[in-house]
């Protein structure tokens, strides 16, 4: 059961992805409230200039969820363990890739979805990212605490 205390986080954020693959997160159903803020925030903009802001919102959309998924993932291989490892990182950044194109063939059976390689690639570049970032964290809270422990 200890496994399943650090996986239960990536099975709830898949299921929240492959959620948001589906017919309720087209782009027709997301202008329906996207475009509303945008106009707020945009009164004077042209109706191109928002419908492409939406775009960019849906995919900001993609890079938050898979940027989170690859912590979790981290997480979930670390198992407790402190620290980053590169194989760590590789094995998250690898699982990403493999959702993303999992999450890509789902929307292609989806009515008003589509099918992108390029929403692969975002989604593990995010993944990427993440680990990155991860590893950045590592190294400065290592060294910090080396810093500190020499004073």
């Amino acid at each position: 059961m200890r496994w399943l205390a650090r996986q239960w986080p990536v099975l709830v954020w898949a299921a929240v992805i492959w959620t948001m693959s589906t017919h309720w997160f087209t782009g027709k159903h997301t202008s329906s409230f996207i475009l509303p803020v945008l106009r707020l925030f945009f009164p004077h903009a042209s109706i191109a200039f928002l419908h492409r802001a939406h775009d960019f919102v849906r995919k900001c959309g993609h890079v938050s969820e898979y940027f989170i998924f690859s912590l979790l993932l981290l997480r979930a291989i670390r198992n407790g363990r402190p620290g980053w490892r590169i194989t760590w990182a590789l094995g998250a950044i690898l699982i990403v890739f493999a959702y993303a194109c999992t999450d890509e063939i789902h929307q292609y059976f989806v009515p008003g979805r589509g099918s992108e390689f390029s929403d692969v690639l975002l989604d593990t570049a995010a993944g990427t990212v993440a680990q990155i970032l991860a590893w950045l964290w590592t190294a400065a809270k290592r060294t910090t605490g080396a810093a500190s422990r020499q004073t």
